[in-house]
Protein backbone atom coordinates (compact mmCIF):
# COMPACT_ATOMS: atom_id res chain seq x y z
CA UNK A 1 0.00 0.00 0.00
CA UNK A 2 2.91 2.24 0.83
CA UNK A 3 5.02 1.52 -2.49
CA UNK A 4 1.49 2.52 -4.28
CA UNK A 5 1.04 5.24 -2.48
CA UNK A 6 4.40 6.65 -2.93
CA UNK A 7 4.10 5.71 -6.97
CA UNK A 8 0.62 7.54 -7.48
CA UNK A 9 2.55 10.64 -5.37
CA UNK A 10 5.29 10.44 -7.90
CA UNK A 11 2.90 10.48 -11.17
CA UNK A 12 1.03 13.31 -9.39
CA UNK A 13 4.18 15.30 -9.06
CA UNK A 14 5.36 14.48 -12.49
CA UNK A 15 1.91 15.24 -14.10
CA UNK A 16 2.42 18.88 -12.47
CA UNK A 17 5.77 19.23 -13.38
CA UNK A 18 4.58 18.52 -16.82
CA UNK A 19 1.59 20.71 -16.84
CA UNK A 20 3.67 24.13 -15.53
CA UNK A 21 5.93 23.18 -18.00
CA UNK A 22 3.58 23.94 -20.85
CA UNK A 23 2.71 27.05 -18.76
CA UNK A 24 5.90 28.50 -17.49
CA UNK A 25 8.45 27.20 -20.60
CA UNK A 26 12.35 26.06 -19.42
CA UNK A 27 14.92 28.66 -18.90
CA UNK A 28 16.76 29.42 -22.45
CA UNK A 29 13.38 29.07 -24.00
CA UNK A 30 12.15 32.06 -26.31
CA UNK A 31 8.98 34.09 -27.08
CA UNK A 32 8.11 31.76 -29.23
CA UNK A 33 7.64 28.97 -26.81
CA UNK A 34 5.46 31.25 -24.60
CA UNK A 35 1.66 31.22 -24.75
CA UNK A 36 -0.10 33.96 -24.80
CA UNK A 37 -1.24 36.97 -23.77
CA UNK A 38 2.10 37.19 -21.79
CA UNK A 39 4.21 40.44 -20.14
CA UNK A 40 7.91 40.19 -21.23
CA UNK A 41 10.38 42.15 -19.63
CA UNK A 42 13.95 42.82 -21.60
CA UNK A 43 16.07 42.73 -18.45
CA UNK A 44 18.92 44.16 -20.87
CA UNK A 45 16.32 47.60 -21.58
CA UNK A 46 15.02 47.86 -17.89
CA UNK A 47 18.44 48.00 -16.43
CA UNK A 48 19.35 50.34 -18.52
CA UNK A 49 16.71 52.56 -18.32
CA UNK A 50 17.51 52.16 -14.21
CA UNK A 51 21.02 53.21 -14.58
CA UNK A 52 19.64 56.27 -16.61
CA UNK A 53 17.77 57.22 -13.73
CA UNK A 54 19.94 56.65 -11.17
CA UNK A 55 22.73 58.69 -13.03
CA UNK A 56 20.24 61.41 -13.91
CA UNK A 57 19.61 61.96 -9.89
CA UNK A 58 23.40 61.55 -9.58
CA UNK A 59 24.24 64.30 -11.71
CA UNK A 60 21.88 66.49 -9.89
CA UNK A 61 22.69 65.66 -6.30
CA UNK A 62 19.38 64.45 -6.24
CA UNK A 63 18.06 61.30 -4.30
CA UNK A 64 15.97 58.37 -6.31
CA UNK A 65 13.61 56.18 -4.24
CA UNK A 66 11.37 54.82 -7.37
CA UNK A 67 8.28 53.89 -6.91
CA UNK A 68 7.54 50.24 -6.95
CA UNK A 69 3.53 50.47 -7.60
CA UNK A 70 4.19 49.61 -11.43
CA UNK A 71 6.71 46.45 -10.79
CA UNK A 72 5.51 45.22 -7.19
CA UNK A 73 8.29 43.08 -7.22
CA UNK A 74 11.29 43.27 -4.42
CA UNK A 75 13.44 41.67 -6.74
CA UNK A 76 13.42 44.21 -9.10
CA UNK A 77 13.40 47.07 -6.22
CA UNK A 78 16.92 45.61 -5.18
CA UNK A 79 18.07 45.68 -8.56
CA UNK A 80 17.43 49.51 -8.39
CA UNK A 81 19.04 50.09 -5.08
CA UNK A 82 21.77 48.35 -6.05
CA UNK A 83 22.01 51.09 -8.86
CA UNK A 84 22.03 53.37 -6.48
CA UNK A 85 18.38 53.90 -5.28
CA UNK A 86 18.55 55.02 -1.57
CA UNK A 87 15.02 53.14 -0.78
CA UNK A 88 11.72 52.18 -2.44
CA UNK A 89 8.70 54.02 -2.23
CA UNK A 90 4.94 52.17 -2.03
CA UNK A 91 1.93 53.11 -2.74
CA UNK A 92 0.38 50.79 -0.58
CA UNK A 93 1.41 49.35 2.94
CA UNK A 94 0.79 46.03 1.96
CA UNK A 95 3.50 46.46 -1.22
CA UNK A 96 6.00 47.42 1.51
CA UNK A 97 5.44 44.78 3.21
CA UNK A 98 5.95 42.79 0.29
CA UNK A 99 9.16 44.85 -0.19
CA UNK A 100 10.74 44.26 3.62
CA UNK A 101 9.54 40.72 3.09
CA UNK A 102 12.45 40.50 0.26
CA UNK A 103 14.90 42.23 2.06
CA UNK A 104 14.03 46.12 1.32
CA UNK A 105 14.27 48.37 4.37
CA UNK A 106 14.32 52.15 3.34
CA UNK A 107 10.42 52.26 2.77
CA UNK A 108 8.28 55.24 1.76
CA UNK A 109 4.26 54.40 1.94
CA UNK A 110 3.19 57.59 0.33
CA UNK A 111 -0.13 56.96 1.01
CA UNK A 112 -2.21 57.86 4.16
CA UNK A 113 -1.91 54.80 6.95
CA UNK A 114 -5.85 54.47 8.61
CA UNK A 115 -7.62 51.86 10.81
CA UNK A 116 -6.63 50.07 13.42
CA UNK A 117 -5.48 47.16 11.29
CA UNK A 118 -3.14 48.76 9.42
CA UNK A 119 -1.78 50.59 12.48
CA UNK A 120 -0.90 47.51 13.80
CA UNK A 121 0.52 45.90 10.89
CA UNK A 122 2.50 49.55 10.82
CA UNK A 123 4.32 48.30 13.76
CA UNK A 124 5.30 45.01 12.99
CA UNK A 125 6.87 46.35 9.70
CA UNK A 126 8.52 48.52 11.79
CA UNK A 127 10.22 46.24 13.80
CA UNK A 128 11.75 44.76 10.06
CA UNK A 129 12.35 47.91 8.36
CA UNK A 130 12.33 51.56 8.77
CA UNK A 131 8.99 52.74 6.92
CA UNK A 132 8.32 55.99 6.31
CA UNK A 133 4.51 57.44 6.23
CA UNK A 134 2.71 60.51 4.45
CA UNK A 135 0.50 62.34 6.99
CA UNK A 136 -1.98 65.21 6.24
CA UNK A 137 -3.82 65.31 9.07
CA UNK A 138 -3.38 64.78 13.08
CA UNK A 139 -5.69 62.58 13.00
CA UNK A 140 -3.74 60.06 11.14
CA UNK A 141 -1.07 61.15 13.17
CA UNK A 142 -2.02 59.94 17.10
CA UNK A 143 -3.04 56.28 16.25
CA UNK A 144 0.61 55.72 14.97
CA UNK A 145 1.91 57.50 17.86
CA UNK A 146 0.00 55.81 20.42
CA UNK A 147 0.81 51.85 18.87
CA UNK A 148 4.63 52.92 18.21
CA UNK A 149 4.93 54.33 22.10
CA UNK A 150 3.67 51.15 23.60
CA UNK A 151 5.63 49.19 21.20
CA UNK A 152 8.84 51.27 22.18
CA UNK A 153 9.43 52.35 18.32
CA UNK A 154 9.66 55.75 16.68
CA UNK A 155 8.04 56.32 13.22
CA UNK A 156 8.91 58.28 10.56
CA UNK A 157 6.57 60.44 8.66
CA UNK A 158 6.37 62.87 5.86
CA UNK A 159 3.76 65.54 5.96
CA UNK A 160 2.12 65.44 2.47
CA UNK A 161 1.40 69.24 0.99
CA UNK A 162 -0.83 69.77 -2.02
CA UNK A 163 0.92 71.55 -4.39
CA UNK A 164 -2.15 71.64 -6.71
CA UNK A 165 -3.16 68.03 -8.05
CA UNK A 166 -5.65 68.28 -5.30
CA UNK A 167 -5.65 64.83 -3.96
CA UNK A 168 -4.53 64.50 -0.52
CA UNK A 169 -2.50 67.04 1.48
CA UNK A 170 -2.24 69.89 3.72
CA UNK A 171 -2.29 73.12 2.13
CA UNK A 172 0.82 75.04 2.02
CA UNK A 173 2.41 77.50 4.39
CA UNK A 174 0.74 78.13 7.61
CA UNK A 175 -1.32 74.74 7.82
CA UNK A 176 1.88 72.67 7.26
CA UNK A 177 4.16 74.70 9.55
CA UNK A 178 0.56 74.25 12.22
CA UNK A 179 0.42 70.52 11.50
CA UNK A 180 4.35 69.98 11.56
CA UNK A 181 4.39 71.86 15.20
CA UNK A 182 1.59 69.62 16.30
CA UNK A 183 3.55 66.48 15.22
CA UNK A 184 6.84 67.74 16.92
CA UNK A 185 4.24 66.95 20.26
CA UNK A 186 4.40 63.46 19.82
CA UNK A 187 7.37 61.11 20.76
CA UNK A 188 6.14 58.25 18.44
CA UNK A 189 6.80 59.61 15.29
CA UNK A 190 10.14 61.85 13.79
CA UNK A 191 9.05 64.18 11.68
CA UNK A 192 11.12 63.25 8.71
CA UNK A 193 10.55 66.12 5.98
CA UNK A 194 7.90 66.64 3.34
CA UNK A 195 6.53 65.33 -0.60
CA UNK A 196 4.23 66.58 -2.64
CA UNK A 197 3.24 65.32 -6.37
CA UNK A 198 2.82 67.87 -9.27
CA UNK A 199 0.95 64.95 -10.79
CA UNK A 200 -1.60 67.17 -12.63
CA UNK A 201 1.09 68.91 -14.65
CA UNK A 202 2.72 65.89 -16.33
CA UNK A 203 1.39 66.18 -19.54
CA UNK A 204 1.16 69.89 -20.27
CA UNK A 205 2.50 69.97 -24.33
CA UNK A 206 4.34 73.13 -24.26
CA UNK A 207 7.99 71.92 -22.47
CA UNK A 208 8.36 76.19 -21.13
CA UNK A 209 4.65 76.23 -19.71
CA UNK A 210 5.47 72.58 -18.47
CA UNK A 211 8.96 74.08 -16.81
CA UNK A 212 7.09 77.09 -15.56
CA UNK A 213 4.12 75.53 -13.97
CA UNK A 214 5.95 72.29 -12.40
CA UNK A 215 8.15 75.05 -11.11
CA UNK A 216 6.08 76.64 -9.14
CA UNK A 217 4.46 73.99 -7.73
CA UNK A 218 8.05 72.82 -6.61
CA UNK A 219 8.43 76.23 -5.11
CA UNK A 220 5.51 76.09 -2.99
CA UNK A 221 6.79 72.87 -1.59
CA UNK A 222 10.35 74.06 -0.90
CA UNK A 223 8.96 77.07 0.40
CA UNK A 224 6.97 74.65 2.90
CA UNK A 225 10.78 73.57 3.90
CA UNK A 226 12.26 77.24 3.74
CA UNK A 227 9.10 78.15 6.81
CA UNK A 228 9.37 74.85 8.68
CA UNK A 229 13.72 75.41 9.10
CA UNK A 230 12.81 79.54 9.92
CA UNK A 231 10.77 77.76 13.14
CA UNK A 232 13.53 75.43 13.91
CA UNK A 233 11.70 72.44 12.82
CA UNK A 234 14.36 69.83 10.65
CA UNK A 235 13.29 69.10 7.45
CA UNK A 236 15.59 66.66 5.67
CA UNK A 237 13.72 65.43 3.05
CA UNK A 238 11.83 66.75 0.17
CA UNK A 239 10.14 64.20 -1.82
CA UNK A 240 8.23 64.42 -5.68
CA UNK A 241 7.93 63.78 -9.03
CA UNK A 242 6.84 61.00 -11.25
CA UNK A 243 8.62 59.61 -14.67
CA UNK A 244 6.31 62.53 -16.47
CA UNK A 245 8.21 65.29 -14.76
CA UNK A 246 11.25 63.88 -13.07
CA UNK A 247 13.71 65.71 -15.47
CA UNK A 248 12.21 68.93 -14.34
CA UNK A 249 12.15 68.29 -10.56
CA UNK A 250 15.90 67.16 -10.84
CA UNK A 251 16.91 70.38 -11.47
CA UNK A 252 14.32 72.23 -8.98
CA UNK A 253 16.67 73.90 -5.97
CA UNK A 254 15.86 72.26 -3.09
CA UNK A 255 14.39 69.33 -4.03
CA UNK A 256 16.00 66.24 -2.08
CA UNK A 257 14.83 63.13 -3.69
CA UNK A 258 12.84 61.64 -6.62
CA UNK A 259 9.75 58.97 -6.58
CA UNK A 260 9.83 58.52 -10.63
CA UNK A 261 9.32 54.89 -11.12
CA UNK A 262 7.55 54.06 -14.35
CA UNK A 263 10.81 55.20 -16.14
CA UNK A 264 12.25 51.85 -15.58
CA UNK A 265 9.80 50.14 -18.18
CA UNK A 266 8.46 53.11 -19.78
CA UNK A 267 5.04 53.40 -21.80
CA UNK A 268 2.94 55.03 -24.54
CA UNK A 269 2.03 57.20 -21.64
CA UNK A 270 5.29 58.39 -20.67
CA UNK A 271 6.49 58.35 -24.18
CA UNK A 272 4.01 60.83 -26.38
CA UNK A 273 1.98 61.87 -23.36
CA UNK A 274 4.27 63.28 -21.23
CA UNK A 275 7.06 63.73 -23.79
CA UNK A 276 9.91 61.77 -21.53
CA UNK A 277 12.56 60.98 -24.14
CA UNK A 278 15.65 59.21 -23.62
CA UNK A 279 14.61 55.74 -22.45
CA UNK A 280 13.76 52.45 -24.24
CA UNK A 281 10.50 50.19 -24.10
CA UNK A 282 11.55 47.39 -21.83
CA UNK A 283 8.10 46.13 -20.87
CA UNK A 284 5.79 44.40 -24.10
CA UNK A 285 3.13 41.92 -23.82
CA UNK A 286 3.06 39.16 -26.40
CA UNK A 287 -0.48 38.44 -28.11
CA UNK A 288 -1.51 36.14 -30.54
CA UNK A 289 -4.02 36.71 -33.40
CA UNK A 290 -6.99 34.86 -33.00
CA UNK A 291 -9.46 35.85 -35.66
CA UNK A 292 -9.59 38.13 -38.54
CA UNK A 293 -13.29 39.13 -39.18
CA UNK A 294 -12.95 41.12 -41.99
CA UNK A 295 -9.88 42.41 -44.20
CA UNK A 296 -9.57 45.87 -42.40
CA UNK A 297 -9.78 44.17 -38.73
CA UNK A 298 -7.75 41.60 -36.30
CA UNK A 299 -8.53 40.06 -33.41
CA UNK A 300 -6.29 39.42 -30.61
CA UNK A 301 -6.41 37.30 -27.21
CA UNK A 302 -5.60 40.50 -24.77
CA UNK A 303 -8.03 42.61 -23.86
CA UNK A 304 -9.00 44.73 -20.63
CA UNK A 305 -7.41 41.82 -18.56
CA UNK A 306 -4.01 41.91 -19.84
CA UNK A 307 -3.64 45.72 -21.18
CA UNK A 308 -4.81 48.99 -19.39
CA UNK A 309 -5.96 51.17 -22.22
CA UNK A 310 -7.57 53.89 -20.22
CA UNK A 311 -4.91 55.82 -19.75
CA UNK A 312 -3.35 55.55 -22.87
CA UNK A 313 -3.92 53.24 -25.87
CA UNK A 314 -1.57 50.78 -26.57
CA UNK A 315 1.01 50.54 -29.25
CA UNK A 316 2.00 47.18 -31.68
CA UNK A 317 5.86 47.33 -31.83
CA UNK A 318 7.09 48.05 -35.31
CA UNK A 319 3.71 48.06 -36.90
CA UNK A 320 2.88 51.88 -37.51
CA UNK A 321 -0.38 50.46 -40.08
CA UNK A 322 -1.74 48.25 -36.90
CA UNK A 323 -3.43 50.07 -34.48
CA UNK A 324 -5.82 48.86 -31.59
CA UNK A 325 -9.08 49.99 -31.20
CA UNK A 326 -10.55 48.60 -28.93
CA UNK A 327 -11.16 46.20 -26.21
CA UNK A 328 -13.40 43.93 -24.52
CA UNK A 329 -12.53 42.11 -21.62
CA UNK A 330 -10.64 39.03 -23.13
CA UNK A 331 -10.64 40.22 -27.18
CA UNK A 332 -8.51 42.89 -28.69
CA UNK A 333 -9.59 44.54 -31.73
CA UNK A 334 -6.93 45.95 -34.59
CA UNK A 335 -7.50 48.52 -37.45
CA UNK A 336 -5.52 46.90 -40.11
CA UNK A 337 -3.96 49.46 -42.84
CA UNK A 338 -3.75 48.06 -46.38
CA UNK A 339 -0.46 47.28 -46.00
CA UNK A 340 -0.98 44.59 -42.82
CA UNK A 341 -3.83 42.60 -44.23
CA UNK A 342 -2.05 40.06 -44.93
CA UNK A 343 -1.88 39.37 -40.82
CA UNK A 344 -2.82 35.52 -40.27
CA UNK A 345 -4.67 34.10 -37.39
CA UNK A 346 -2.06 32.61 -35.25
CA UNK A 347 0.02 35.48 -35.70
CA UNK A 348 2.18 37.06 -33.27
CA UNK A 349 2.32 40.54 -32.53
CA UNK A 350 4.04 42.45 -29.37
CA UNK A 351 2.29 45.66 -27.75
CA UNK A 352 3.84 48.53 -25.91
CA UNK A 353 1.77 49.06 -22.38
CA UNK A 354 -0.32 52.67 -23.07
CA UNK A 355 0.35 52.76 -18.94
CA UNK A 356 3.02 50.04 -17.62
CA UNK A 357 1.69 50.40 -13.79
CA UNK A 358 -2.06 48.92 -14.65
CA UNK A 359 -0.65 46.90 -17.07
CA UNK A 360 1.78 44.47 -15.05
CA UNK A 361 -0.85 44.41 -11.86
CA UNK A 362 -2.88 42.47 -13.85
CA UNK A 363 -0.02 39.73 -14.30
CA UNK A 364 1.43 37.15 -12.05
CA UNK A 365 4.51 37.69 -13.29
CA UNK A 366 7.06 38.79 -16.09
CA UNK A 367 9.02 36.43 -18.78
CA UNK A 368 12.34 38.20 -17.94
CA UNK A 369 14.97 38.07 -21.18
CA UNK A 370 17.91 38.89 -22.32
CA UNK A 371 19.01 38.27 -26.20
CA UNK A 372 15.82 36.82 -26.94
CA UNK A 373 16.53 34.07 -24.50
CA UNK A 374 13.94 33.71 -21.27
CA UNK A 375 16.58 33.77 -18.17
CA UNK A 376 14.60 34.24 -15.18
CA UNK A 377 10.24 34.29 -14.27
CA UNK A 378 9.70 37.05 -11.98
CA UNK A 379 6.78 36.92 -9.78
CA UNK A 380 4.66 40.36 -9.29
CA UNK A 381 4.80 39.71 -5.46
CA UNK A 382 2.60 43.03 -4.45
CA UNK A 383 -0.31 41.96 -6.76
CA UNK A 384 -3.44 42.49 -4.73
CA UNK A 385 -1.78 43.99 -1.91
CA UNK A 386 -4.56 46.67 -1.78
CA UNK A 387 -4.73 47.07 1.71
Amino acid sequence: MGTRSAARQLAKRIAWTTLASMTHPMLGSTKDDLDTPALCLDLDLMEANIRHVAETCRRHNVGWRPHSKGHKSARIARTELEAGAIGITCAKLGEAEVMAAGGVRDLLIANLVVGPHKVRRLVELRRKADPIVCIDHVDQALPIHQAMVEAQLRARVLIEVDIGLHRVGVAPGEPTLALAKQLGELSGIELAGIMGYEGHLLTLEDPADKAQQIGAALNLLVGCKTLLEQNGIACPIVSCAGTGSYLYAAKHPGITELQAGGAIFMDAFYRHECQVPDLDYALTVLTTVVGRPAPERAIIDAGRKTLNIEVATPLVVGREDLRITRLSAEHGELQLDPSAQGLKIGDRLELIPGYADLTAVLHDQFYGFRGGKLTEVIPIEGRGKLT
